[in-house]
Parts: structure tokens; C-alpha cells; sequence
């Protein structure tokens, strides 16, 4: 198939477009967020080609995968087709609700011509979709590889701009956690995260900057332990790159994440005492960690392997472009990523 989709969220679409597909990303001369085209810092397939609207519609495209509602107008304007009529059309939604968790209505509620897809069954039990049908293909992220070392008694963290989102992302918890053990986070505007928060020598939080997804996947598979402090998130696909590097999880039990970390994996809870004691547990006791670490990889593999999230996806484009219909609420999930 040919599908028209933008760059929006690098992870995810890395795995997606290791599918057998034609993926038309439309590509602009200032790039921006309507058209990044191909990340240049990302290793994507030769099929993953850049497109500028004003060639777009002469493309042939079976399908448009949209994930901002923006996105709507704009696949109309440069396809000169209308998306769900001459178009068929995929609303992927990666965040859960930002309003009310459980009477937000959703954007695309009440439709007959699309089909919202989940990444996770916490959102698409939380948004109100309507009449819309929708369905859940859980996360799958390219496997790094059993990287794990866990050679330095530090927490490994990863958030996006954790000081402007901070009760979202827990960056207020930082400071209690680290109070058991130092913790290394990741991520975008992390350079003085520290300072920003207030952190000192009692109470370590070391920011290590937005480094390329394969050097921080090096640098987290050496702390020893992958912290999950984050509120309210999807699932940010970060744990479960941790636990496919083969790494032991402390993490909130808040959205889908207790679906994300089973027992024998790590400590997933509510509890921040909780957690900051299987942290210290963790970090004092490496081949506890490592056996934890090894659990993690196995149950991440076979939840959130790339071989089942490809699948799951194509039994959505092939029932999306006509083949099939997915059942509308209150039917069951049509379609997941489990295996």
C-alpha cells in the first residue's frame, strides 16, 4: 500500500514504517511540523520517501494516517481528494485525554468515515469516541538488542522538557528518588534540570541532554535500574526500550503502564515509599537486577515485538481500505498488538 503520514512522534513511526508499505511523507523546503519529511538523524528504510504537496496529488495513496486534526485539512488541500470519501483514513491517537480523563470527547468523535486507532487500551477506554469506530495496536519499537550492563548504581530517566511539563512528567518526584539512588535523565531540556529544580549533592538529578536514540540506549543500558516517574503519559515508548535493553523498571502505576510491567519485571505502584524502596533494592543488588532486567526484555519482546505491532497494523489497513469493516462500540477490540 501507499500511506501518506507525517513525521510526528520519531519512535513510533520508526517502527511503522518498517513495514512492507510505500510511506509518502510530505516534505516541505523549511521542514517544520507540517513537513519534517524524513528525520536526518533516524535510519529509516528507503521505502519511508519524502514528498512535496504540490506532487502529492498525482500520487497514488491508499490510505492517509492522520495524527493531529490539522493534518485533515491539509491531506485534503495538497491530495485534492477529501479523506474518508475519496481517501480512506486512519486518526491515530498517541496521547490519553489532557482534559477530564473520563468525559473528554474526543476530536474525531461521532464519524462513519474513519477509524481511530489506540496505541494503548487505558486511551481508548478513557476518550470518548462516540459512533467512531476504533481499535488498539499496542506499541512495538525496534529491538536495540540485550544491551544491558547495569554497571553504575544510578536510575536511568527519560522526559521531554520535564521542567516546563513537570507535575505530568513527575520531574517534582525527581528530588524523593533521589534521595535512594542518583538519577541520570535524558531527554530534551535536561541540560540544567539540577539547578531547575532545586537538586543538590544530598539529592542527585544529573541532566545528560537529547543525545541520538542509539547513544542513549548505550548510556541507559549502564545505570542500573530505568525509572518511570511520569503521571500521566500514553506509555512513553522509552520504558519499553528500557526493558527491551534488558533493564530492571521502577514506575508509577498510573495509565497503561501497569499493563506494561508485570510482577518479576520490576515494582510498578502508586506508592512513591514504594518505589523508592525497589529502587534502593535494585541498585544495591545487581544480579537481582539483572534477573529482573532479563524478565523485562522477555515480556517486552513479547508484548511490544515489531513482528506483531507490523501485523496488528496491516490487519487495520487491509480492513480500512475496504476488505473489512471494524465492529463499532460496544463491540470488543478488533484489533490488538498482544501476541
Amino acid at each position: 500500500m501507499n500511506i501518506l503520514l507525517w513525521h510526528v512522534h520519531g519512535s513510533w513511526t520508526t517502527a511503522f514504517v518498517q513495514g512492507p508499505h510505500r510511506y509518502l511523507l510530505p516534505t516541505l523546503p523549511e521542514r517544520g511540523p507540517w513537513g519534517g519529511g524524513r528525520p536526518a538523524a533516524w535510519n529509516w528504510p528507503a521505502d519511508a520517501v519524502e514528498m512535496a504537496p504540490a506532487d502529492l496529488a498525482d500520487a497514488e495513496v491508499d490510505v492517509v494516517v492522520v495524527q493531529r486534526p490539522e493534518e485533515l485539512e491539509l491531506a485534503e488541500d495538497w491530495l485534492g481528494r477529501l479523506p474518508g470519501r475519496d481517501a480512506s483514513v486512519i486518526y491515530l491517537e498517541h496521547n490519553a485525554p489532557r482534559g477530564h480523563a473520563a468525559t473528554s470527547r474526543h476530536p474525531m468523535a461521532d464519524r462513519d468515515d474513519m477509524t481511530v486507532v489506540h496505541v494503548t487500551h487505558f486511551n481508548q477506554l478513557m476518550w470518548d469516541c462516540g459512533s467512531t469506530p476504533t481499535t488498539v495496536v499496542e506499541h512495538g519499537v525496534v529491538d536495540p538488542g540485550h544491551r544491558y550492563t547495569g554497571e553504575l548504581p544510578a536510575a536511568a530517566v527519560v522526559i521531554n522538557e520535564p521542567v516546563r511539563r513537570n507535575r505530568v512528567t513527575g520531574t517534582d518526584l525527581l528530588p524523593w528518588f533521589a534521595r535512594t539512588a542518583p538519577l541520570d535523565v535524558f531527554g530534551m531540556g535536561t541540560d540544567d534540570l539540577g539547578t531547575a529544580i532545586g537538586a543538590d549533592a544530598s539529592t542527585p538529578v544529573r541532566g545528560m541532554g537529547d543525545l541520538p536514540q542509539h547513544r542513549m540506549h548505550a548510556e541507559m543500558a549502564r545505570r542500573r535500574v530505568y525509572l518511570h516517574p511520569l503521571r500521566w503519559t500514553s506509555l512513553g515508548l522509552s520504558l519499553i526500550e528500557a526493558m527491551h535493553l534488558g533493564m530492571p523498571v521502577v514506575a508509577l502505576a498510573t495509565t497503561e503502564a501497569p499493563e506494561a510491567v508485570p510482577p518479576g519485571t520490576g515494582c510498578c505502584s502508586t506508592d512513591p515509599d514504594r518505589l523508592a524502596r525497589a529502587l534502593r533494592e535494585l541498585v544495591a543488588e545487581p544480579e537481582l537486577a539483572e534477573q529482573m532486567g532479563r524478565a523485562a526484555r522477555a515480556h517486552a519482546i513479547d508484548r511490544y515485538g515489531l513482528d506483531t505491532f507490523l501485523a496488528s497494523w496491516d490487519e487495520v489497513l487491509r480492513r480500512t481500505t475496504g476488505r473489512d469493516r471494524l465492529s463499532r462500540r460496544p463491540a470488543p477490540t478488533v484489533t490488538t498488538g498482544r501476541s
